[in-house]
């Protein structure tokens, strides 16, 4: 699905999602966004932020009474309240849904690439080979956070890939595709990906070491050192 933007900063995407058309024998395997209501409750937390204020209300009410206050001054100061809350709750679902509508995940036969960034656009390319694991993590409305372990000797800053990233997770830092739809079908792609692809240079090793072998048998005498 596409999402018209206010900015122009991915317009000049050859592919909608990546740098640059993808080189011979790559293919694009799945591509998807987060969903804007998921990365709000779970990337801004809107639903504990809810229960935040409801408290603060409550407490404030309950206490303007209990102190004799009118209930003209009650309804008065309610009203303020929940305009603030309401207010508060906007942004941070506003939030959600921008990060979401600016964020493609592509899934490759040969990399993920995470594509995001609402002022600073970044991409961050994962190579299937040098991904570990995948962890899938399911909510109850259909989404889900895919959690990919890197082989060890990666590096990826978490405040540059924030909200992209395992929550409270800072050593080692774990990329994360955020409140993707349908999720366990993509980690279902994302995981026969990673096989297929080591299945691959496992292959295209060995072959090396045949043509290794072979060569050292056709050398002349003497040529090897």
């Amino acid at each position: 699905m596409s999402h018209s933007h206010a900015n122009n900063e991915y317009d000049h995407e050859p592919i909608r999602g990546l740098p640059e058309e993808l080189p011979a024998g790559e293919e694009i395997l799945c591509q998807v966004e987060p969903d804007g209501w998921s990365m709000a409750r779970r990337t801004f937390h809107t639903v504990q932020v809810g229960v935040y204020f409801a408290i603060l209300i409550a407490a404030h009410q309950a206490y303007h009474y209990s102190t004799g206050g009118s209930v003209a001054q009650g309804l008065s100061s309610l009203g303020w309240q929940l305009a603030l809350a309401a207010a508060g709750l906007g942004i941070l679902y506003g939030l959600g849904v921008l990060y979401a509508r600016t964020t493609v995940y592509t899934l490759t036969n040969r990399r993920v690439v995470l594509r995001f960034g609402v002022a600073l656009p970044m991409m961050i390319n994962l190579p299937l080979d040098r991904i570990d694991a995948a962890d899938l993590r399911p909510f109850g409305d259909g989404t889900g956070d895919i959690a990919l372990r890197l082989a060890k000797g990666e590096w990826i800053s978490y405040w540059a890939l924030w909200p992209h990233a395992r929550p409270w997770h800072l050593s080692p830092v774990i990329p994360s595709l955020r409140s993707v739809p349908g999720a366990e079908k993509v980690a279902e792609t994302l995981i026969a990906a990673v096989a297929a692809r080591s299945n691959d240079i496992a292959v295209a090793r060995q072959h090396g070491r045949e043509r290794a072998a072979r060569d050292d048998r056709l050398a002349p005498a003497g040529a090897l050192a």
